[in-house]
């Protein structure tokens, strides 16, 4: 009996992952509210869809690729620690549904716990850890300001990507890949 091997990506889910990529960039860099310490975007939803679309790899790959290039775009150095939280806001919902299994409400409650926690260690300790350590932001003064941020968006990327997430729009990425790598 073959073993079968672990899904690989094929080049539809390439594909995806560029376009999730790229949606991240417009969301995060062009579309975007600049208050210096603080950014008003939905560009991490673009991430958590890649996590809960191709797992957490998947969802890793496009928050490292989307910050580098929108680093570069923007001509800012990368900063590690911001950088790290990218990749956390598509692994840690990519792990979290990964072996989830039940309805919409499950599925629901899993998505919104696994952005909460993310958005704690991502928005609050690791991209104010990078904005104080490397960018020389005073914690004092910016932590307010970022608690208002964490406040504000959190409740909006449950929403935005739970929506997208049980659109029609996951039966198209989910026939779209696995039909194609199936043949």
């Amino acid at each position: 009996m073959e073993k079968k091997s672990k899904a690989k990506w094929d080049t539809y889910t390439l594909i995806f992952l560029g376009f999730l990529a790229a949606m991240n960039i417009v969301l995060t860099r062009i579309a975007v509210i600049e208050l210096g310490f603080a950014r008003i975007t939905l560009g991490a939803v673009a991430t958590i869809l890649a996590g809960l679309w191709f797992g957490p790899v998947g969802g890793g790959a496009v928050g490292l690729v989307s910050d580098i290039l929108g680093c570069f775009m923007r001509g800012y150095a990368v900063n590690p620690l911001i950088t790290f939280s990218a990749i956390l806001w598509g692994v840690i919902p990519g792990l979290a549904v990964a072996k989830i299994s039940g309805g919409k409400k499950k599925m629901t409650a899993v998505i919104c716990v696994s952005i909460v926690v993310t958005s704690v260690l991502a928005t609050l300790v690791s991209t104010t850890a990078g904005l104080v350590l490397i960018n020389g932001y005073n914690f004092y003064s910016i932590m307010p300001g970022r608690l208002a941020q964490w406040a504000a968006l959190t409740p909006v990327y449950c929403i935005v990507t739970c929506i997208l997430y049980f659109s029609p729009l996951t039966h198209l990425v989910y026939s779209s890949t696995r039909k194609k790598a199936a043949a």
